[in-house]
């Protein structure tokens, strides 16, 4: 079974890479250095280390506070809920036409339901004999 990508948070010390590509808190970029220099900084001014691309060479690891963490945390998890999901729900009702009046209402809000879900909703209305 593939791992999955761990969610957006501090590696802590765990880190598999000798050489470092580091960013700063402010978004300034500090090089490349060793592991244990990158450690040392960390230790330093009370920051954590995050992973930003672990596909580049070096690695790149940006310093964070908690708070920084904790926001870009949410910014994800709201840009997760936005976008379009490929998996997108299609849910389908169909009435007669001589439906009563309070069966009609029912109907109505369970779509009023499914469309706060985000779900798509197709109505097909019969005919009456």
């Amino acid at each position: 079974e593939p791992k999955r990508k761990a969610a957006f948070g501090s590696v802590g010390r765990r880190i598999p890479y000798r050489i470092l590509h580091v960013i700063n808190q402010d978004g300034q970029s500090l090089g490349n250095m060793h592991r244990a220099e990158a450690l040392k900084l960390m230790d330093q001014h009370d920051l954590k280390l995050v992973l930003l691309r672990e596909n580049a060479e070096p690695p790149v690891y940006r310093l964070m506070t908690g708070q920084q963490i904790h926001e870009e945390q949410l910014k994800r998890a709201e840009k997760k809920k936005t976008s379009p999901n490929p998996g997108m729900y299609v849910k389908e009702l169909s009435f007669s036409s001589a439906i009563a009046k309070n069966d009609l209402e029912t109907k109505t809000k369970q779509i009023a339901q499914w469309i706060e879900k985000k779900y798509r909703v197709k109505v097909t209305i019969r005919q009456a004999k």
